[in-house]
């Protein structure tokens, strides 16, 4: 069994002041996929988790204080990949895919549309660039699973008000969609596959006492390609870590 850990961190550094090694120090995970790391390459040590038995791959952004992914691994990889070969993308830190004998897991962090109309229309460029990107690598690495931040809601279940109507970036009808062929087509939902109905969310506004009334949206993701959705043996929403706007989701595999 491999019990894999996504998390949005709002920037490792804060993360880390609020308890995150310790957390990290208890649950034992075997694969912890981190999103938002905010850190450049300068503080991107890979021995900096040794000590909890983790090896650190860092995928960083160019621009200070922004973006970044991290997996911390146990296992060695075969091969460890970075990015996804479109420098627009891969100068903003976004992906981290790591080989192990027949699976790969890849860490994720989706752009977030929701700072004005030109950033959501770079979503959607992004979204548009990396399914035929994923779709080709998938008949390479047929047994993938794609951990991250997608920054989408996919289903109505999964928003505390889907009947809003001021279209915010996340939940507009042409990024559901794509997430719908994705699930369609690609991947199966791996939350989806232990709970069909149940809601849970992943991530709250800091405004308005969003996450003590779980006033919450689902926008992080474990996907696992198509036809290997029997491999998900469990998964969990831990809401109850408060590191970051975003809490960790966790997927166990028979892998």
């Amino acid at each position: 069994m491999k019990r894999i850990v996504s998390f949005n961190v709002n920037g490792l550094r804060s993360a880390v002041q609020k308890g995150f090694n310790e957390w990290l120090r208890k649950c034992d995970f075997d694969i912890i996929c981190l999103q938002e790391t905010k850190m450049d390459i300068s503080y991107a040590d890979p021995e900096m988790y040794l000590s909890l038995g983790y090896r650190a791959y860092w995928h960083c952004a160019e621009k200070k204080g922004y973006s970044g992914v991290l997996v911390l691994t146990k296992e060695i990889p075969d091969k460890v990949h970075f990015g996804c070969g479109i420098e627009t993308y891969d100068r903003e830190g976004r992906f981290i895919r790591l080989d192990f004998g027949d699976w790969s897991v890849m860490n994720a962090y989706f752009p977030s549309g929701s700072s004005g109309e030109e950033r959501h229309l770079f979503k959607m460029r992004f979204l548009q660039d990396i399914y035929p990107w994923i779709k080709n690598l998938l008949y390479e690495r047929k047994k993938l699973i794609l951990v991250g931040d997608y920054n989408i809601v996919h289903k109505e279940l999964d928003i505390h008000n889907p009947q809003r109507k001021d279209n915010p970036s996340g939940y507009r009808p042409e990024e559901r969609a794509w997430l719908n062929a994705w699930y369609n087509e690609l991947f199966e939902d791996s939350f989806r596959v232990v709970f069909p109905e149940l809601q849970a969310f992943s991530w709250w506004s800091y405004r308005a006492g969003s996450y003590n009334k779980n006033k919450g949206w689902r926008i992080d993701y474990q996907s696992i390609s198509k036809p290997f959705g029997n491999l998900v043996r469990d998964y969990k929403h831990h809401r109850e870590i408060r590191f970051s706007d975003h809490c960790p989701v966790e997927g166990v595999y028979d892998i």
